[in-house]
């Protein structure tokens, strides 16, 4: 058994792309367009696996979007979506700056939660060990739901 993607509805494909590619530094890899079915599915992988000249065999993030407007509840349901970063302060940062709320801050140097612009929770995880405590992170109060 493979594992190969994990598929999340998105409503707005250039905020979603943002958010993923722009903020968390993933990339686009493959577009299918379905005219018959009028839905557009994305794949993303990680810029690391996509670095390592991996991105068609490593997990996938596979942005669905239906033509026809739909609304979509909830999102934490499924759990969450957990990607390790190189440096967990300044990705937090990348995204404060660009909009996005740090919902649970990573004040143990350590692991975050945001959310996507569908309201996907997303897990942050610092590579390897833990870095040192620090401000504004380590006095960062949670924000909303994660």
């Amino acid at each position: 058994m493979r594992y190969l993607h994990t598929m999340v509805r998105v409503t707005d494909v250039e905020k979603s792309l943002n958010f993923y590619c722009k903020l968390l530094g993933m990339t686009e890899v493959r577009r299918r367009e379905d005219q018959g079915g009028r839905f557009t599915l994305i794949f993303l992988a990680a810029a690391h696996d996509k670095a390592r000249g991996e991105a068609e065999n490593a997990p996938l993030l596979e942005l669905t979007y239906n033509w026809d407007p739909q609304e979509y509840a909830g999102g934490r349901n499924f759990g969450h979506l957990a990607f390790e970063v190189d440096d967990i302060y300044a990705t937090c940062d990348r995204l404060m700056k660009g909009g996005v709320t740090i919902n649970r801050p990573p004040r143990d140097g350590r692991m975050a939660f945001v959310r996507s612009p569908d309201n996907i929770s997303v897990e942050l995880l610092q590579k390897g060990t833990a870095k040192d405590k620090a401000e504004p992170w380590a006095s960062m109060p949670n924000t909303g739901s994660w």
